[in-house]
Formats: C-alpha cells, sequence, structure tokens
C-alpha cells in the first residue's frame, strides 16, 4: 500500500470515528437510548388511544344530547300545532254560548207568541227569520243544535231535568226537550236539558 492510500484511509477511519463520537454525544445530551425509544412510542400510542376513547364518549354524548333536543323539538311541534288546531275549531266556543241566550229568548218569545193580532204576528214572524239566520250562521262555524226529542237518552249530552213512568214510550227515552243542547266542531257547548222516561216499578200482586 502507498503512503496515499495510507493516508486515504486513515482520513476515512478518522471520519468514521467522529461521527460516530457525535451519534454517541447527542445520545448522552438527550438521554435516549434505543430501547426508551421504543418505550416513548408505546406511551405515544396508549396516550393518542385514550384520547381517542374519550373524544368517541364525547361523541356519543354530544350525538344523544342533539337527538334528545331533536325529540324536544318535535313534541314541542306537535303540541303548538294541536293547540293552533284546538284554537281554530273551538276559539269560537265563547262567543257561541253568548249567542245560544239569544236563540232561546227568540225561541221563547215564538212559543209565546199564540196571539193571532197582526202585531204579535208580525213580530213572531221577525224573530222565527232571526233565528234562521242564527241557525245559517251556526252551520257556517259548525255549531250544531241538539235536539233529542224521542232519542234514547245519552249522559254525555242530555242532561235529565226530571224522570217520569215510561208509559207507552220506551224507558229511558227523550219524552220532552225544556232547552235544545249545542256542539261545536263535535264538542259538547252546551247539553240538552231534557225528561226522560223510567221504567215502572212491578207491583207483585198476590193472590
Amino acid at each position: 500500500m502507498s503512503n496515499e492510500e495510507q493516508s486515504v484511509e486513515n482520513q476515512v477511519n478518522n471520519d468514521a470515528a467522529a461521527i460516530e463520537g457525535i451519534i454517541v454525544e447527542e445520545e448522552i445530551e438527550t438521554g435516549i437510548t434505543d430501547d426508551e425509544t421504543v418505550v416513548t412510542s408505546n406511551i405515544s400510542v396508549e396516550l393518542l388511544q385514550q384520547q381517542l376513547a374519550v373524544s368517541e364518549k364525547k361523541a356519543t354524548e354530544n350525538l344523544d344530547k342533539a337527538l334528545r333536543v331533536q325529540a324536544e323539538m318535535e313534541n314541542l311541534k306537535r303540541r303548538t300545532q294541536k293547540d293552533l288546531d284546538g284554537a281554530h275549531k273551538f276559539g269560537l266556543e265563547k262567543i257561541a254560548k253568548e249567542l245560544l241566550g239569544v236563540v232561546d229568548s227568540l225561541e221563547l218569545g215564538i212559543q209565546a207568541a199564540t196571539s193571532d193580532i197582526p202585531e204579535v204576528l208580525s213580530l213572531k214572524e221577525g224573530a222565527e227569520l232571526t233565528v234562521k239566520q242564527f241557525e245559517a250562521v251556526f252551520a257556517k262555524f259548525n255549531i250544531a243544535a241538539i235536539d233529542p226529542m224521542g232519542e234514547t237518552f245519552n249522559p254525555e249530552f242530555h242532561q235529565a231535568m226530571s224522570m217520569v213512568p215510561a208509559g207507552d214510550a220506551a224507558p229511558n227515552t227523550v219524552i220532552n226537550v225544556f232547552q235544545k243542547g249545542y256542539v261545536l266542531n263535535g264538542r259538547l257547548i252546551r247539553p240538552a236539558m231534557v225528561v226522560v222516561t223510567q221504567a215502572s216499578a212491578k207491583v207483585d200482586i198476590q193472590a
């Protein structure tokens, strides 16, 4: 080996030793070995997994909260719509009850007008026309009269003012209507006041 080749080889060895020395110095300065690097990596993975689990739990909780809020909003929407429908259907109930008193007075006046005097007959005719106008308005707003003459007594829509022996009528039959009842969109706003028949008491005849 020539002197020149020996010089090159020595230079390469010196460079390799220098690089190795630098690596060792860095490991000493940082205090990290290969084994510690592996441990650190494992710790990082476990930490990330824990953080992921926490995030997934929070995401599930938030989804549950969102679903509950959505369900509450749907319920509120249905309740609101129901209230609106009720307001539209039954908003006239109070004024309807007030108007029923006027109709009752007109009908009582018509029943009482039995005279043949022209003035009385004229007033009676006017009252009858007014009642018909009321009936037309009531029909327009789904206010229907309950006039159960001859029907079976129904406690949901009738109020029994008195009970009398059945006679020729079947028991529990309405034989007289003191005052008509009314419903608004199918809901009772005033029951009909009626007289109802009852079964006759049986009399035992002993020989």
